[in-house]
């Protein structure tokens, strides 16, 4: 089960693209928190939590408690807007989730005892990550940080495909709902095969073709002019 993790947030009153600016010029980052019985509020966070939590991966797939003035509210991060070349938070959605409904969150995959699997000991083999992430569907009590795979015997040839993934209890992919086109890989573990280069012809008989070609063509004989 993922662990909750605490952020302060305060109520902000003044809402635009103008106040917007002004709270990230003093240093906060303006959001939302929406969803469930109660309506939309939005609110200001610290820049630097902000980034600092952004740099764990528990921040995209956990259940977050955002404190209010002493009030807790469970929440998942649903988006998030990043300065396209610089180190800045511009804007966060939380969503408020319920303990008695299921929520679909996409969760880190994550990859044990590859390089101790017999294809990982194996040299000529490329073992390629088809999926790094999965989404899931559970309760929020359910919720893992992120789904392990152990890749202990994966041999050469191998594929893993989403069917495989051990879940923990009470947790399922709903895409696999949908039939057996729809269990990607996750895992392959291919041989590298060389292509073979045609052997050389030796000898005679590749002096011979050789000076075939080499050789001019002969110019076919002049026709003689018939008496008449």
């Amino acid at each position: 089960m993922a662990k909750t993790h605490e952020i302060k947030v305060d109520k902000r009153n003044d809402e635009g693209k103008g106040a917007s600016r002004r709270l990230r010029r003093a240093g906060f980052v303006p959001a939302i928190v929406y969803g469930g019985e109660l309506n939309p509020v939005s609110i200001q966070i610290q820049h630097k939590d902000v980034w600092h939590a952004s740099q764990n991966e528990w921040f995209y797939s956990s259940i977050l408690d955002l404190t209010l003035g002493g009030e807790v509210q469970k929440v998942l991060l649903r988006d998030m807007q990043r300065h396209p070349f610089k180190q800045l938070v511009l804007h966060l959605d939380f969503q408020r989730v319920s303990e008695n409904q299921a929520i679909r969150v996409r969760v880190p995959l994550h990859f044990l005892n590859q390089e101790a699997s017999p294809a990982g000991k194996a040299s000529g083999v490329v073992i390629t990550h088809e999926l790094n992430e999965v989404e899931i569907s559970c309760l929020p009590k359910n919720l893992p940080e992120s789904i392990e795979i152990d890749l202990s015997a994966l041999e050469i040839g191998n594929i893993v495909h989403l069917s495989d993934l051990k879940l923990p209890e009470g947790v399922e992919i709903p895409e696999l709902r949908f039939g057996k086109e729809h269990d990607h890989a996750v895992v392959v573990a291919k041989e590298l095969k060389e292509e073979a280069e045609p052997a050389p012809v030796e000898g005679a008989a590749a002096a011979a073709p050789a000076a075939a070609a080499a050789a001019p063509a002969k110019a076919a004989p002049a026709k003689k002019d018939e008496k008449k």
